[in-house]
Order: C-alpha cells, then structure tokens, then sequence
C-alpha cells in the first residue's frame, strides 16, 4: 500500500471540495483549481478530509495512487495558502522591475527581457535584484520561476544570473595563470 496515497487529506476551513466522477474543483480564499484525474482512482469527501483509495495492486494504480494524492493535496494547499518561489538577479548592472503587468529584467543583453504576467500568478519585485513569484497552482508558480530563470541561468565562474533564494552555485576557478619562468 502506497504511505503517501493512503493519507487522509485534511480539507482547511473556507476550503470548498466538488468532486464530479474524476473531476475534483477545490475553491478556496486564494483561487479555484480543477483538474481531471485517472477514472480508475477513486476519490471521496468523507467529513473534512479527502480519501483517494484505488482499485487494486495492479503497477499503474500503485503508481496513480500516491500520484493522485499528492496532486490534490496540493491544490487544497494551494487555494488555502498559495505557493511562492523567490529569485534572486546577480550580477553588475542587472536589475528587475515590475512595469504594469510586464516584468522588466536587465540582464546584460543588448536589449530589456520582458516577460508578461500570466493569469493565475502574481509577481512582485520587492527589489531591483529579487523576484517573488506567487500564486495558487503549484505547477504554474514552478514552470513560470523555471521560465525567468532560464532567461539568465547562473553561471559558475562570477555567480551572475538569476537562481532561486537558498540555490547552492557550484563555483569553479578561473584559468590559471602561466607559471612562473625560473
């Protein structure tokens, strides 16, 4: 049996759960999320928690179970408290800004990388060299952060570019110099 899949999820105060046959809706304080899961995964409210149980110990079930679980219990945590990535702009010169819905990077191009806000997601600059990107659906927040990480990836020799708060750098040294003649 699956540890994680046979755990109850706890459904939050202000947290509404519909489920329709493999449609679950969750609406809550910080937004609504639905998706559509397996239709052989069986997914029931039985009080203030959710129960995802599953047919039988075929491999695919095992591995929907723990899956499903997850995926839902995410989506109760994200519209009862939401999900945040923080980044971080190393670099001489770079710096970021929010202009209206656009977020405004220099980067040490040429030219401005401007990335529009999506729906669902908020981004907040809180300084020229952080980014807090938030919102409701943990793999919007995910993909959108690995998105504007991507436009300047840290790089191992100075450090510069954009990683994420508490992202360990792996530095290497630079090129060595001549030996000395003798």
């Amino acid at each position: 049996m699956s540890r994680i899949g046979k755990k109850p999820i706890t459904i939050p105060a202000g947290v509404e759960v519909k489920i329709n046959g493999s449609e679950v809706a969750v609406k809550g304080p910080k937004g609504e999320l639905k998706n559509t899961f397996n239709p052989d995964i069986n997914i029931a409210v039985e009080g203030n928690e959710i129960i995802v149980t599953r047919p039988s110990d075929v491999k695919e079930h095992r591995a929907l179970h723990g899956l499903t679980r997850t995926l839902v219990a995410n989506m109760v945590e994200g519209v009862s408290n939401g999900f945040k990535k923080e980044l971080e702009v190393n670099g001489v010169g770079y710096r970021v800004q929010k202009q209206g819905k656009n977020l405004v990077m220099n980067l040490g191009f040429s030219h401005q990388v401007i990335m529009e806000e999506p729906d669902g997601i908020t981004i907040e600059v809180p300084s020229a060299n952080s980014i807090v990107i938030s919102g409701p659906d943990k793999q919007q927040v995910g993909q959108f952060a690995a998105e504007v990480r991507e436009k300047r990836p840290p790089e191992p020799y100075k450090g510069k570019g954009i990683k994420y708060v508490g992202e360990y750098i792996r530095r290497k040294e630079g090129k060595a110099a001549k030996g000395a003649k003798k």
